[in-house]
């Protein structure tokens, strides 16, 4: 076999090779979560737990409050991530996250909002009412970011969510001062956690967030073509419009589906995807699977630490993120907006 084709089996082959190692750190990832927490379960009685259950107190930890919060953490991860990398590259804005861009705050106003009004704890209304309020807000960021000098740039973009994050915060609080019932039954939720969460919320949110990340996979290489500019996609034949509206159809489940199981949970989506590209280059058909798995292991290791930290209490995952990620922002805005 000639050298130069040696050299493109090991670049064909390598990206499955850091995708098997990323799955591996995540199963690890997903054994410690469940492992660990105010009472330390050896592996061996998780083994025991998953497939021989008899009712102990330790089997039925494992299998009502660490497997489905693991799972949920896991799941919410991957979707963030691949949602932060799917707005990265349609906006080609290194800033893009549904955190920075007013998605969340937009999702989360909407449930809030609802719980006020109507009192409901039903998460399938919480989800369709985070989906409604998470595309307003997309198109809202979008029009006002264009309306900037220059048109749509990734500084007018951020400076757009940016203030409309704001707004929207301020209305939330605003919202919760007047009905304390409602802050009562969400505070925890608006800083971002999965504690309490079971097995019928992951059902539950599990089939939004697979369609999102069904989409979002299938549009890896046009995804990749937009990334190179708008003249560039449609210089190769690509219907932009309809690319970008999938996609924003996949962000809006990907992030609604998130919040309305786990509350807002900021700069997953910012921090995942620039990591990735480090391994993976810029061709979103391994950014995005590679968004997934990194994703999952950063809010699993969130989740732990938070956990650990002051145990027996323990700390909302959306704190966790915001240490890591809010300099990361500041990097990026020094550094990579122009």
């Amino acid at each position: 076999m000639a050298l130069d084709d040696k050299r493109f089996l090991q670049r064909q082959s390598s990206p499955w090779i850091g995708l098997v190692l990323g799955l591996l750190v995540l199963l690890l990832c997903l054994v410690a979560s469940i492992a660990n927490g105010a009472v330390e379960i050896p592996l061996s009685k998780i083994y025991d737990a998953l497939t021989a259950f008899d009712g102990s107190a330790d089997h039925i930890i494992i299998r009502t409050v660490r497997l489905p919060r693991s799972l949920i953490a896991l799941s919410v991860g991957a979707a963030i991530a691949v949602a932060g990398a799917l707005m990265q590259g349609l906006t080609r804005n290194p800033l893009a996250d549904p955190g920075i861009l007013g998605i969340n705050a937009g999702a989360a106003i909407a449930v809030v909002t609802t719980i006020s009004l109507f009192g409901t704890s039903s998460l399938n209304v919480y989800a369709w009412c985070a989906f409604l309020g998470a595309a307003v807000t997309a198109v809202a960021v979008y029009w006002l970011g264009s309306l900037g000098r220059g048109g749509l740039t990734p500084l007018n973009l951020t400076i757009a969510g940016a203030a409309l994050t704001a707004l929207l915060a301020s209305l939330t609080t605003g919202i919760l001062i007047l009905s304390q019932r409602t802050l009562y039954e969400i505070r925890f939720w608006l800083a971002g956690s999965v504690a309490g969460r079971d097995f019928a919320l992951f059902l539950q949110v599990l089939p939004y967030i697979a369609v999102g990340l069904v989409v979002a996979f299938a549009l890896g290489k046009q995804i990749t073509t937009i990334s190179l500019g708008e003249d560039v996609a449609r210089g190769l034949g690509q219907q932009t419009l309809w690319v970008k509206a999938i996609a924003a159809v996949s962000v809006v489940l990907l992030a609604g589906s998130s919040v309305a199981a786990v509350g807002p949970i900021e700069f997953v989506g910012l921090i995942v995807p620039h990591l990735v590209r480090f391994l993976v280059g810029v061709d979103y058909r391994w950014i995005l699977p590679y968004s997934a798995v990194f994703g999952g292991i950063l809010v699993l290791a969130a989740d732990i630490t938070a956990r650990l930290l002051i145990a027996p209490q323990e700390l909302p995952i959306g704190v966790m993120t915001a240490f890591v990620g809010a300099p990361f922002f500041i990097y990026l805005a020094r550094w990579k907006v122009k």
